[in-house]
């Protein structure tokens, strides 16, 4: 049996039919992201010219906009790594000499091989570093290793220093994971 729902993409009023098994398969998306992922299914069925959803239809949705991200048995012996950076300084650096750094491997980042990821590259979320404690936790569901302080956190001649580094740094390390002081100085 096919269910009604209401297209909310913004192409033009009309509905979606969704069959049970396809509104089962959407549940299994984290809550957060159901919008979203409807949106991106019911688009993918109207291309392909048709008007019901169907489970196979989340389950490719899925692959193509969440596979990748989920963790894989082939990923057990890749090290993760994380950066955070101060939120100020985050409004004039787009993070270029740190990405840099890491894909090729100098500086704080030079003793990584090549089983190693970034999956995270976030700010502190501003002066008492608020944010981190939430993020770093988001990320040990991905398997988090490492958390390198950004440059521009732990120098103190080029910027303001980090007030609140140690407090950062423990957090963080609270957590269990190993923390690294720098990026690309």
């Amino acid at each position: 049996m096919a269910v009604l729902v209401s297209n909310d993409f913004g192409e033009g009023v009309g509905l979606m039919q969704w069959t049970e098994e396809a509104l089962q398969e959407l549940e299994k998306a984290p809550g957060f992201i159901r919008s979203m992922a409807k949106k991106a299914v019911e688009k993918a069925v109207k291309k392909d010219g048709r008007q019901e959803v169907t489970r196979d239809d989340v389950i490719a949705g899925r692959e193509n906009y969440i596979s990748f991200a989920e963790k894989k048995s082939s990923d057990k012996n890749i090290t993760r790594i994380a950066v955070v950076r101060c939120d100020t300084v985050s409004e004039v650096c787009p993070g270029i000499a740190c990405f840099k750094a890491f894909n090729n491997r100098r500086q704080q980042f030079k003793d990584y091989g090549d089983n190693v990821e970034m999956i995270g590259f976030f700010t502190c979320g501003g002066c008492s570093g608020r944010r981190v404690s939430r993020l770093v936790d988001k990320l040990l569901k991905y398997d988090l290793d490492v958390v390198h302080l950004s440059s521009c956190m732990t120098l103190d001649d080029d910027y303001l220093p980090c007030p609140h580094i140690d407090e950062i740094r423990k957090t963080i390390e609270s957590k269990g994971v190993k923390v690294v002081a720098g990026t690309h100085h």
